[in-house]
């Protein structure tokens, strides 16, 4: 029998790339036929939601309280204040002594940890699951009596201020992102930094700290899910027992109701920063919120342009012109509204004039001419894979129920997401580029080294 000869055009690097869209085609079949999510809920007198799903495939359970506050409800003047409040509840409470959710979860070889986002404040463990009673007292007794004295805000209020100084003080460009969102925003708190602030911080006093306790972290504010492996009639128990008895308060929870201004051709913006080595530049548009039909569309268009090494970006302006080290792009949706930001860091000794040029160039790229079938599957199912990974734990899965839930409002989002992400078309992605990437909604900021300023700048630009 005569061997068959490779093809000519078949090189190696080609045939890599048929590889993996034959596997990428593999995973949006795959997609297809995944089972929902069977979780069922419920609304606690006292307002607080619960979900639960149970699997009995792991001796383990994932458990996650979602709180509706994030980083846009700091009271004015007070940037970090949700932030500062994650921090505070792993302090002390009336019946447990700080870090104590430690012992109560890494002791038995489980872990824990929590985030702030915009618009939520998430606490996560997962732990064998004959520990899930200790985990829901523990979850209820910060929620009802965590201890907000002097001491624990003192304490807590440096670390905040030790992490931005490490996080954005001690990171070459780690202001630009502040400064990107400083700027895009002019009267939504979407502008202020989730992080927090230091002069802010040690402005703030314990009341203002009992205050924003009182008014956020309450059982209507709340959605506590549970995962994995468990007795349902036990479990509803223990959530009645523990968290059932937490009373609601009679005050209303206040609610951002600020409203982003449409753009009108905002000025370009020039910052000089003594810290960064070389050139950046940031072009911003307004987006929609994450629960926008327009989600799904601009979610592949964002792996299009900046979904790893071989996305539009990171090939046309990193690899071969070579105008850039770093080449991104990102759809940052949130419950209110989005950002959509384009993000370079220039080669040394590239003008900017001629990295601008170019990534124009890909944004009018992008909302001229329909991406092909081909991108468009390697990015819709780059996008599903790391949905299908995530919900392969259950820490995956409490993750997709409890922002289904907390930010979108309907926890059955889990079971129609991967939907809509299959439904896009090339039509679809164009039309949102042409939608938002328009010069009425852009912003252009430059951020460049200190070094860069003239003698007719010197003083006029402002960080």
């Amino acid at each position: 029998m005569v061997a068959a000869t490779l093809p000519t055009t078949l090189r190696p690097t080609r045939l890599a790339a048929l590889l993996v869209l034959t596997v990428l085609l593999a995973i949006g079949r795959a997609a297809e036929s995944i089972p929902p999510l069977k979780f069922e809920q419920r609304a606690l007198p006292n307002g607080l939601q619960f979900i639960w799903l149970e699997d009995h495939s792991a001796p383990t359970t994932a458990i996650q309280m979602w709180y509706r506050v994030g980083s846009k409800d700091d009271p004015a003047g007070r940037s970090g204040f949700a932030h500062l409040f994650e921090h505070m509840m792993f302090k002390s409470t009336k019946r447990m002594p700080s870090e104590f959710l430690d012992r109560l979860t890494e002791d038995v070889g489980g872990e824990n940890n929590a985030y702030t986002a915009d618009d939520v404040t998430v606490f996560h463990e997962t732990v064998p699951s004959n520990n899930l009673e200790r985990l829901l007292w523990a979850e209820a007794e910060r929620l009802s009596a965590l201890t907000v004295d002097v001491r624990n805000f003192t304490l807590e209020r440096e670390v905040v201020k030790e992490e931005y100084r490490q996080r954005v003080l001690a990171e070459p460009y780690g202001e630009f992102g502040e400064f990107i969102q400083k700027k895009s925003f002019t009267e939504h708190p979407y502008k202020r930094p989730t992080i927090g602030n230091i002069e802010e911080l040690d402005a703030s006093n314990l009341e203002e700290v009992r205050a924003f306790h009182t008014t956020f972290y309450r059982p209507d504010n709340a959605v506590l899910v549970v995962v994995g492996d468990f007795e349902p009639e036990q479990l509803q128990k223990w959530v009645d027992e523990y968290f059932g008895k937490i009373p609601k308060p009679d005050a209303p929870i206040p609610r951002v109701t600020t409203k982003e201004p449409p753009r009108d051709n905002p000025k370009p913006i020039i910052a000089y920063d003594a810290r960064v080595p070389l050139p950046a530049l940031a072009v911003t548009y307004l987006g929609p919120s994450v629960t926008s039909a327009d989600a799904p569309a601009l979610r592949v268009a964002e792996q299009v342009l900046s979904g790893g090494e071989s996305s539009r970006l990171y090939r046309k302006l990193v690899y071969e012109t070579q105008l850039a080290q770093s080449a991104e792009y990102s759809a940052d949706l949130r419950a209110d509204l989005g950002l959509l930001t384009y993000e370079v860091i220039l080669a040394s000794g590239v003008p900017i004039d001629k990295a601008r040029a170019a990534l124009f160039e890909e944004i009018t790229k992008i909302a001229a001419k329909p991406i092909s079938d081909e991108e468009l599957t390697i990015a819709r199912n780059q996008l599903l894979l790391s949905k299908l990974v995530d919900r392969e734990t259950f820490e995956g899965k409490a993750s997709a129920l409890g922002e289904a839930a907390a930010i979108y409002g309907d926890p059955n989002r889990v079971n129609t997401d991967l939907g809509d992400l299959q439904a896009v078309t090339p039509a679809q992605v164009q039309a949102v580029s042409q939608k938002y990437f328009t010069p009425a909604n852009q912003l252009v900021i430059e951020y460049l080294p200190e070094a860069m300023k003239t003698k007719e700048t010197k003083g006029k630009a402002k960080k």
